[in-house]
């Protein structure tokens, strides 16, 4: 183990404490968010008692936990523009489908019920609530207990896995769009 990888020294970390409003600031002003710059403070402090070992005098460890918030800073702007692509992503897919005629929509291939029920539940879940359900995401990941990009991203999982799923199962018939199924799995 490095010396960086042990734990920081308890004077250190007193150092760093008291200096708690400070830090907190100089996050803030940059997030714009008091809740989040807390966020990010608190992981910062538990990174820095987990790897900041090499660190011996207060001087040092000031200009480094600055430079650890700045770090944390980009890395939540980063995350912020990962989950706006996600979703701009997930509007682009929408805006593309079609929602078939109320009558067709009955007929479409009952073996895609079959299918549902052999993906993982948490892909079945997204899709019974967003596709069939007709809900947003903001709702599945209500719902589900999870960050409206993880649903965004689980919804969009969860049809690739249906696709996959429906062509292993159906074969021709998922390629081609029939509407008189006849899968592997048996006629209906």
């Amino acid at each position: 183990m490095t010396e960086q990888d042990q734990p920081i020294s308890q004077e250190v970390l007193n150092a760093l404490l008291s200096r708690r409003n400070d830090f907190l600031s100089f996050v803030e002003k940059r997030v714009g968010s008091r809740a989040t710059a807390e966020d990010i403070l608190q992981s910062a402090f538990v990174r820095s008692i987990q790897r900041g070992g090499g660190i011996r005098d207060d001087e040092s460890a000031l200009a480094w936990f600055y430079r650890m918030l700045r770090n944390a800073v980009i890395d939540h702007y980063r995350r912020d523009a990962s989950a706006a692509r996600a979703m701009e992503a997930f509007a682009r897919e929408m805006q593309g489908a079609e929602t078939p005629a109320p009558d067709l929509k009955d007929e479409i291939c009952r073996c895609v019920s079959r299918v549902l029920t052999e993906l993982k539940p948490e892909y079945r879940e997204a899709l019974e609530v967003v596709d069939i359900g007709e809900a947003s995401p903001g709702e599945l990941a209500t719902r589900a207990g999870i960050s409206a990009n993880n649903a965004t991203v689980r919804v969009h999982r969860a049809r690739q896995a249906l696709q996959k799923q429906v062509t292993l199962t159906c074969g021709a018939c998922a390629e081609h769009g029939c509407l008189d199924c006849y899968c592997k799995t048996g006629a209906y």
